[in-house]
């Protein structure tokens, strides 16, 4: 088995044991009638958001599916939020911070682009670029490279040292204009 899958036993207890120890301390701060007021919104509101999370995420999904584009920032986007919703629906003012903290634009912003890249890295590259959409290339001219020897089966001779070329993909989000061209 994965080490990941053994952890969430022992993550879900901890979790568990946080929110009981969060909730004494908010009960103790707005007295026991605010905070169960205060629980009970938060998990009221995700139940609303979580609905509305996910019949937003299909219809965004389905646009770009008709549109003939690529599902994938939509599709990222869409679990954020549902994530988000979600651990505001599950009882707990930690678990309702966080899910709270995935809503609002910056935050998932940054969460939406750490899934996408997790999703990149899992998937092969022919996949993700029918999923995430094109990725472009900026290429930028490096100082020569001293030459490596060549093999047998060519000549000897030639140049001493041969032009090197750094890259970096650039994702759709990184793109100040169109790249320069030589």
């Amino acid at each position: 088995m994965r080490r990941g899958v053994l952890l969430v036993p022992v993550a879900l207890a901890l979790a568990g044991a946080v929110e009981v120890v969060v909730f004494i301390l908010v009960t103790r701060w707005l007295g026991l009638p605010a905070a169960m007021l205060l629980f009970l919104a938060m998990s009221v509101l995700g139940v609303v958001l979580l609905r509305r999370e996910g019949v937003r995420a299909w219809r965004r999904f389905r646009a770009a599916a008709e549109a003939g584009q690529p599902p994938g920032v939509r599709v990222a986007d869409g679990l954020v939020g549902l994530v988000g919703a979600l651990l505001l629906a599950v009882p707990g003012f930690v678990s309702g911070v966080l899910g709270l903290g995935l809503l609002l634009p910056p935050s998932r912003s940054l969460a939406r682009r750490a899934v996408q890249r997790v999703a990149e890295r899992r998937m092969p590259s022919m996949v993700a670029g029918d999923v995430f959409g094109p990725r472009r290339v900026r290429v930028r001219r490096g100082p020569a490279q001293p030459a490596s020897p060549p093999p047998a089966a060519e000549p000897a001779g030639g140049d001493a040292a041969r032009p090197a070329i750094e890259g970096e993909i650039v994702g759709p989000e990184d793109q100040s204009g169109p790249p320069p061209r030589h």
